[in-house]
C-alpha cells in the first residue's frame, strides 16, 4: 500500500500532548489529524495516577474547553502523599482536604476524556509513523507501518521518548538516568492487602533509603500502584527473569527482595504480595536545556520535545500545556506557520528546561544515601515558599 494523501497538520503520537493540541485546534474550527501505534484507545492501558498542576495542566484543560469534565473524574483523596523511611516509619503526611491545586486523574480516563472531545475520524488509530522526511519549503513526507504515505505543511511530533520526527530538528536521544524501576501491582488492596493498603494509604508514598525505593499509589481501581526505584547499571534489568516462573530463586522478586535486604517487612511485602507480572522499566532523559534551531514546518511537543526523569511530576503536565500552547501560536497566527512555531518554541525550552532541572533535583534528592532527609528538606522549602 503505498497511497500518497495529504494533511495540513499531522500529529504524530495520540498521548495527552497531541490530543490536547487537537483538541485545542478543533476548538478554534482549524483541523488535524492525530496518527497513533496503537491498535485502538483501549488497546492497553495507560499507566497510573496523574497529578494535574494548577499552573501547566489545569491551564491547558480550560483552554481545551475540559475543565469541568476533568473536575468530574477527579480521585477524591488522592492528593494525600506519605514519606516512609526505609523501617516504614512516618516522617511527613499530607491530608487530603480537597483544597490542594493539584487534583489526582487516572491517566487512562484523562486520554479517554480528550478522545472523546474530537471529532470522530480525528484520530486515526493502528497508524504507526516508521519514517520521516523534509521535502523542502516546510512540508514533509511520513511513511506509516502498512506503508501508506502522507505529506503535511506542519509535522508535529509528539511521538514519546523514541520520537521519529525528533531527528528532524535535534540529533539528541534519550540516554539511561542510571534509575530503574520495577513495577508492581497489588490488585484489590483493601480484602486482599489490607496491611499493605494501610501503609501506602489514600494517594502517594514514598518510602525512602540507600539510594532506592518504593514510589506508590491508590489507584482509582482500588489498587496499589508500586514502583520499586533502585539505582543500577543499565544492563542489571535485562539479567532479570521477568517470566511467571521468575518468582523463584535467581527471579526477579528475589532479586529485588535481595536489594531490599534489612528493609521492614511491611515494605519487603510490597514485593513478595505483588500480583500479576513485574514490569521493568529504564529511566531515560534528553540532555537539559534540549532545544533545536527552527525548522520550517515541523516542532515537538512532549517528551518528544524534553523527556525527563518522573521525579519533578511535570511530564504528563509539561505535554498538555505544550500542546494546548502550540495550539494557541497556530491559531494566534493564522497563515504564519514560522511566526506560530517560533513563538511556541520560545515558551517550549525555557520552561522545560526548569522542569527538566527540577527533575534532576529531585532524583537526586530521592536516591540519595541519605534519603529521605533530603527529600523532607525539599518539602520544608516549599512549605516555607507558600
Amino acid at each position: 500500500m503505498t497511497t500518497t494523501t495529504h494533511h495540513p497538520i499531522a500529529i504524530i503520537g495520540g498521548g495527552l500532548g497531541g490530543l490536547t493540541l487537537a483538541r485545542v485546534l478543533h476548538v478554534h474550527g482549524v483541523d488535524a489529524t492525530v496518527f497513533d501505534l496503537e491498535a485502538s484507545p483501549n488497546a492497553r492501558t495507560q499507566g497510573g495516577m496523574l497529578d494535574i498542576h494548577e499552573e501547566s495542566g489545569q491551564i491547558a484543560l480550560r483552554e481545551a474547553q475540559l475543565y469541568e469534565e476533568f473536575l468530574a473524574e477527579v480521585h477524591p483523596g488522592g492528593q494525600a502523599m506519605r514519606v516512609l523511611d526505609k523501617h516504614a516509619r512516618l516522617l511527613r503526611e499530607d491530608k487530603d482536604d480537597g483544597t490542594g491545586g493539584r487534583p489526582e486523574i487516572d491517566r487512562g480516563t484523562l486520554r479517554d476524556l480528550l478522545v472523546s472531545s474530537l471529532p470522530e475520524g480525528t484520530v486515526r488509530w493502528n497508524a504507526k509513523a516508521v519514517s520521516c522526511r523534509a521535502l523542502g519549503d516546510g512540508r514533509h513526507e511520513v511513511t506509516l507501518a502498512d506503508g501508506e504515505m502522507f505529506t503535511t505543511d506542519l509535522l508535529v511530533g509528539a511521538d514519546g521518548a523514541w520520537s521519529r520526527v525528533r531527528p528532524l530538528v535535534s540529533a539528541a536521544t534519550p540516554a539511561y538516568t542510571g534509575i530503574s524501576f520495577v513495577e508492581l501491582d497489588l490488585f484489590d488492596a483493601e480484602k486482599r492487602h489490607p496491611g499493605s493498603a494501610e501503609l501506602i494509604g489514600g494517594g502517594m508514598c514514598l518510602a525512602l533509603g540507600d539510594e532506592k525505593g518504593f514510589l506508590a499509589h491508590r489507584e482509582t481501581d482500588g489498587s496499589l500502584h508500586i514502583y520499586a526505584a533502585l539505582r543500577a547499571d543499565e544492563t542489571w534489568l535485562g539479567s532479570l527473569d521477568f517470566s511467571e516462573q521468575g518468582a523463584g530463586a535467581g527471579g526477579a522478586k528475589a532479586e529485588l527482595l535481595r536489594h531490599f535486604d534489612g528493609w521492614a517487612p511491611a515494605l519487603r511485602d510490597l514485593i513478595t504480595e505483588a500480583d500479576g507480572p513485574l514490569v521493568p522499566r529504564h529511566i531515560h532523559a534528553l540532555p537539559i536545556g534540549h532545544r533545536w534551531p527552527r525548522v520550517p514546518g515541523t516542532t515537538l511537543l512532549g517528551d518528544a520535545a524534553h523527556l525527563m526523569s518522573p521525579f519533578a511530576g511535570e511530564g504528563a503536565n509539561l505535554a498538555l500545556i505544550d500542546g494546548a500552547d502550540l495550539g494557541r501560536c497556530l491559531v494566534d497566527h493564522p497563515g504564519d506557520l514560522d511566526a506560530a512555531l517560533t513563538a511556541y518554541e520560545a515558551i517550549l525550552f525555557p520552561r522545560s528546561e526548569v522542569a527538566a532541572q527540577e527533575s534532576v533535583e529531585g532524583l537526586d534528592a530521592i536516591f540519595d544515601a541519605s534519603a529521605p532527609k533530603p527529600l523532607l528538606d525539599m518539602f520544608a522549602q516549599f512549605d516555607e515558599a507558600r
